[in-house]
């Protein structure tokens, strides 16, 4: 069975721990790597290949906006969902204009994480 692949990005050490327990417990789902930083996501998202990466918009150096901007940039395949506190459409507007294809809010994660990994990974 393939497992689809998972890049967390997000500076918050506790909620990237949380995200990780909640994907791992899908067998259909392997987190292989965490970055802290904008920066950090681009390189790993380029070095370890995954299949859907969650990108925090508030982050250090290079945001979340740029970051998606970059990966997608450099990919053209990589499946980016955008997991974030702000619900302002004009957030999710520019998420998706910068290559995202997916918006989670983080008050939803125990419902819709999962299921919008994986449909990301389909897409």
């Amino acid at each position: 069975m393939h497992r689809t692949r998972v890049l967390i990005a997000d500076d918050e050490r506790l909620f990237v721990d949380a995200l990780e327990l909640i994907l791992e417990a899908d067998e259909r789902i392997e987190v292989v790597g965490r970055a802290l930083n904008g920066r950090e996501a681009i390189t790993l998202a380029r070095d370890l290949d995954p299949d859907v990466v969650l990108m925090d918009l508030s982050m250090p150096g290079v945001d979340g906006f740029g970051a998606i901007a970059a990966i997608v940039a450099e990919t053209g395949s990589r499946r980016v969902v955008v997991l974030s506190g702000s619900a302002d459409p004009g957030d999710m507007e520019k998420a998706r204009a910068a290559g995202a294809v997916g918006y989670l809010m983080k008050d939803k994660i125990a419902d819709e994480l999962v299921p919008g990994v994986l449909a990301a990974a389909a897409a």
